[in-house]
């Protein structure tokens, strides 16, 4: 081998040893991120919600921080009698002075119905991973009462749960999502080693990625919970994927035009690199719009979510085309590309829906407008309100049978009250205020030793118990009522917090969100279309078609989740989160798609270039689609009910916009509108010859 040709082979092996380096180096904190993560759902509160300025001034009347696990027992027969009050007040007893559990137990409380009874033990806040733990040593305490079967409900039992539920998120996420995605690439394109270069990619990008979140949480630059770490997973190992399905698609055109690899990647990677860049962009600039977010878990996955979208980038445009350099055909095999074959990109399927489209446009595209139509008409029916606590797991989960037993004996919202913090000197009127409200069971103030009323810096704190569960619209309801008639007592500047002023809290915030976020995001999707494209008509199209998709897949949600899957209601960010992918991702389908279509459309004309452009990424796009589908589909296996439904809308939404939007609809609509679709651009105003008077077609460079 001649110097100047060992001089080109330099930069692929330098990127690929560089790129094998710091995974080996970064690597292992994809499963470290767990470390500085936390499960503690008060983390995630709007930060100026009454709530959590409630939460706050709440820790001046717990000096030690501690989280409440709620002991019941139920009787097997008979009724409770005093000496099974004194058990389960020795049990309790037994467990002062064990690690992380505070002082000593409440006293233990009957049901008016004879039936069952209550104590409270407050486990400190800094226990952390070690929570569960202490639970089970709770239970494990309770259950030593004769003749009752006590179950752990309460704050504390559901951060247990929590952490239980993302025990797996590092592990178990990781290479379910792996596994999905090798399966897919190794039917799809029939070979052994491309397959396995692009997992490899997608991990030595999550490795990166994960590195530079571990650091920023580690720092309290950004708070990370299991549902950002799941999610971050996901979507890097899906985008990396996808980006690199593109390119190593353009690869191997180029080597069936008997090119030698090396001279074969420049092209390739000169013609993706635009369409890869643009992608990454969307969805990365829709991630950061979290940023503008009230509730500080969507902020954290702003810029989270976009690292790793960078990383993805750089994994796809550097590891990749130098790993493929490498390799070359080899990268294919068996099924490797020759140039006695340069129409092997074509596939048959979709030359005849080419033609198809190309026969009955108008027929096709409105057929799609009705069916996405119809899907969107269901789109009021979806509930955000919030998940209740009995749905809030797939599966049974103690924490959630302990409130059932709980509200089935004690008032419903026993295990979860109103926290009230008011001036000290209108808390009189401020009890009187709150019994008199519909839908409050009880209210008292939280007293010292002396057994008067505590006051801490002239405020007071009252628990209010309301009839309803804490999770239910009642309460909620209740909880707006509450506050209307406690701020309108003179000089009380009551404040009212708690589980379900939370919840109404964060719905409100959601809902905030929305209205501010979506046009954000839908303008700067706009912006980078129109800079990308060279068009002001074309931008306004993919994305209108892209979110009356979102808004079909959220129709078709609604119906699933209330009469498949027994959903009462979505968490508030899943409709947020759901816009952001699914408008974000789906235009990326549509950039691959039309940056192509432009490429043919400056040679043949926009109704030809259209058409060949859909032939030539139909099957890539395609692929890449179910791709993106299935390792979003594989965040079922963490078994919370906002990690299903974001599973479902984002996959079926990304399956709807590949196989319906992108592969009828937007070549329809192209192909029947004809050039105006360019417009104001050149294709505009070369009409549909792809020609400039006085000009011969040639290639267009890009």
């Amino acid at each position: 081998m001649s110097a100047p040709r060992a001089a080109r082979w330099i930069v692929p092996i330098a990127l690929v040893v560089v790129w094998l380096a710091i995974g080996g180096t970064l690597g292992p904190y994809a499963g470290r991120l767990g470390e500085v993560t936390t499960n503690e759902q008060s983390s995630f509160l709007p930060s100026n919600a009454e709530a959590t300025r409630v939460l706050e001034q709440q820790s001046a009347f717990q000096p030690d921080r501690t989280i409440p696990a709620i002991v019941v027992w139920e009787v097997r027969e008979g009724r409770i009698t005093p000496g099974d009050r004194e058990e389960a007040g020795r049990a309790l007893a037994s467990l002062r002075g064990a690690p992380f559990v505070a002082g000593g137990p409440s006293p233990i409380i009957p049901s008016q119905d004879g039936m069952a009874m209550s104590g409270v033990v407050q486990i400190e806040s800094d226990a952390g991973e070690e929570i569960p733990d202490v639970v089970d040593r709770v239970r494990d305490a309770a259950g030593r009462v004769q003749g009752t079967t006590a179950y752990v409900g309460g704050p504390a039992a559901t951060q247990a749960d929590f952490s239980e539920a993302f025990a797996g998120v590092d592990t178990m996420l990781l290479l379910t999502a792996l596994a999905v995605v090798l399966l897919i690439l190794l039917l799809v394109y029939r070979s052994v080693l491309l397959p396995l270069l692009i997992i490899l990619g997608s991990i030595l990008a999550l490795g990166f990625a994960s590195a530079i979140a571990y650091y920023m949480a580690d720092n309290d630059v950004v708070t990370v919970d299991g549902q950002v770490q799941g999610i971050l997973s996901i979507l890097v190992i899906g985008a990396t994927t996808d980006y690199a399905l593109l390119l190593s698609a353009r690869f191997r055109e180029e080597l069936t035009h008997g090119t030698d690899r090396l001279h074969a990647m420049w092209p390739a990677w000169r013609r993706s690199a635009g369409a890869i860049v643009a992608s990454g962009g969307t969805v990365a600039a829709g991630l950061l719009a979290l940023l503008l977010s009230d509730l500080s878990n969507n902020r954290a996955l702003g810029p989270v979510g976009a690292l790793g979208i960078a990383c993805a980038l750089l994994s796809a445009l550097t590891y990749l085309p130098a790993v493929l350099a490498v390799f070359g055909r080899a990268a294919y095999w068996p099924s490797r590309p020759h140039p006695d074959r340069p129409d092997s990109s074509r596939h048959a399927i979709w030359e005849r829906i080419a033609r198809l489209i190309d026969r009955r446009p108008r027929r096709i595209w409105a057929a799609c407008l009705i069916v996405l139509c119809a899907g969107a008409a269901l789109m009021p029916t979806l509930r955000t309100e919030g998940v209740p606590l009995s749905e809030t797991f797939v599966g049974e989960a103690s924490s959630v049978t302990a409130q059932e037993v709980l509200d089935e004996h004690f008032p419903g919202g026993s295990g979860n009250p109103a926290i009230v913090i008011a001036n000290a000197s209108a808390l009189p009127q401020v009890i009187s205020t709150a019994q008199q409200t519909e839908g409050v069971s009880a209210a008292r103030p939280r007293t010292g030793q002396d057994g008067r009323p505590l006051v801490v810096d002239g405020r007071a704190l009252a628990e209010v118990t309301l009839s309803s569960a804490a999770d239910s619209e009642e309460a909620r309801q209740t909880v707006d009522r509450l506050r209307a008639g406690l701020h309108d007592v003179p000089g009380a500047d009551a404040l009212v917090g708690g589980y379900t002023a939370q919840q109404v809290d964060t719905q409100a915030a959601a809902q905030r969100d929305r209205k501010v976020i979506i046009p954000v995001v839908l303008a700067i999707i706009i912006v980078i279309l129109v800079a990308l494209l060279r068009s002001l008509a074309m931008p306004v199209l993919l994305v209108a078609t892209v979110a009356l998709n979102y808004l079909a897949t959220l129709g078709v949600a609604a119906l699933i989740f209330q009469h498949l899957l027994d959903y009462t209601a979505t968490d508030p960010s899943v409709a947020l989160y759901g816009f952001v992918f699914l408008v974000a991702l789906g235009v990326d389908y549509n950039i691959f798609l039309m940056t192509r279509a432009r490429e043919e459309s400056l040679r043949h004309g926009v109704r030809r270039g259209v058409l060949d452009g859909l032939t030539v990424t139909g099957g890539v796009i395609t692929s890449a689609g179910v791709v993106l589908a299935a390792t979003f589909t594989a965040l079922v296996v963490i078994p919370l009910s906002f990690l299903v439904q974001i599973a479902f809308i984002v996959a079926f939404g990304v399956l709807m916009d590949t196989l319906v939007v992108r592969s009828l609809l937007v070549p329809a609509l192209v192909r029947d509108l004809g050039p105006v679709v360019w417009w104001p651009g050149v294709l505009y105003r070369r009409g549909d010859s792809g020609k400039e008077p006085g000009r011969t077609d040639r290639p267009a460079t890009r």
